[in-house]
C-alpha cells in the first residue's frame, strides 16, 4: 500500500504533533508487546542500576592514564570507578548464570529473559552477560540527552527505543518476574521507589522478587529502619525487597522464589 502523506497515519508531522501524543503512546504499547510475541518472550529478569558504571578494565585504563599525566584532581574519582566497577562484574556475571538456568528450563516459549534499559554501565553488563552466555536480552533504550542509548550487546530486534519514560517503565514492569537493582543514581532510585509503591498499593499483585545488590551502598543510601520508626512505612514493607551482596546468594533467592512461586506445566 503507498504511503500517501494525506493520510494521518503516515503523516509525520501530524504525528509528531501534540495532536497525534496519543497515537504516539499506543505505539510505544503495541510495538513492544508485538516485538514480545514474534520473540516469544513470556516474561522477564529486569536489571535496573547506574549509566556510569565502568567495566573493570574500562576502570583501570582510565586510572592508569590519569597517573601518567599526574592528573591528582581527578585520581580520587577514578579509584571510586574502580572500586564500583565490581558491580558491573558481578552483573554480567549474574546475567550469565540467570541466562544459563533459563535456557535449561523446558518451554517453548523463552522464560525469564534479561532486561535492562539498554544504557551503558550496569545495563550494558546484563545485556552483555545474557549475550555470552548465548541467550536472548532485551534493552528498553530511550532517548535521552547526555547518555548514549543502545549497547551493542543486546539481541537483534530487540533494542525497542522509547520516548516516554512511563511507557519504558511499563514495559519493565509488565513482563518483570524478578528484579535486581543495583547502585545507581536518580533514574535507579525512582525505578525502585516507583516499583516498591506499586506493589504497596497492590497495582501490582503478582509476587516479585527484588533484591537490591549492594549491602554498602543500600543501607548508606536508604535508612529503612528509619522510615519504618517514623511510621512512614510499614514493618512489613521491608519484606518487599533483599538485601544482598553476594552473586550465589541473589541467584539462589530469585531461582528459588521463582521455582516455588512462578513455574508451572512443562518447567516442572
Amino acid at each position: 500500500m503507498p504511503k500517501d502523506k494525506d493520510r494521518f497515519y503516515y503523516n509525520p508531522e501530524f504525528l509528531g504533533s501534540p495532536e497525534g501524543r496519543s497515537l504516539r503512546i499506543l505505539s510505544e504499547y503495541y510495538g513492544p508487546k508485538q516485538r514480545l510475541q514474534n520473540n516469544k518472550i513470556e516474561d522477564t529478569i529486569v536489571f535496573f542500576g547506574s549509566a556510569r558504571t565502568l567495566s573493570k578494565k574500562d576502570a583501570k585504563k582510565a586510572l592508569e592514564i590519569a597517573k601518567e599525566t599526574s592528573d591528582k584532581k581527578s585520581m580520587s574519582k577514578h579509584e571510586m570507578n574502580l572500586k564500583m566497577s565490581r558491580y558491573y562484574e558481578d552483573a554480567r556475571i549474574l546475567a550469565s548464570k540467570f541466562t544459563k538456568w533459563s535456557k535449561s528450563l523446558s518451554d517453548e516459549k523463552r522464560r525469564y529473559i534479561i532486561c535492562s534499559g539498554g544504557g551503558p554501565g550496569i545495563m550494558e553488563a546484563a545485556n552483555r552477560g545474557a549475550m555470552e552466555a548465548g541467550g536472548k536480552n532485551i534493552g528498553l533504550t530511550i532517548s535521552l540527552p547526555l547518555e548514549t542509548s543502545g549497547n551493542k550487546y543486546i539481541s537483534k530486534d530487540l533494542n525497542m527505543k522509547f520516548h516516554y519514560f512511563f511507557m519504558r517503565k511499563f514495559w519493565f514492569l509488565y513482563s518483570a518476574k524478578a528484579l535486581v537493582v543495583w547502585p545507581g543514581g536518580f533514574g535507579t532510585l525512582d525505578e525502585l521507589m516507583e516499583l516498591l509503591t506499586l506493589i504497596q498499593t497492590e497495582k501490582i499483585k503478582k509476587r516479585l522478587p527484588i533484591v537490591l545488590y549492594g549491602e554498602e551502598f543500600w543501607n548508606k543510601i536508604v535508612n529503612w529502619n528509619y522510615l519504618v520508626d517514623i511510621g512512614t512505612i510499614s514493618e512489613e514493607d521491608l519484606n518487599l525487597f533483599y538485601i544482598s551482596d553476594d552473586i550465589e546468594d541473589t541467584y539462589r533467592y530469585i531461582t528459588q522464589f521463582l521455582e516455588k512461586q512462578q513455574l508451572k506445566g512443562p518447567n516442572f
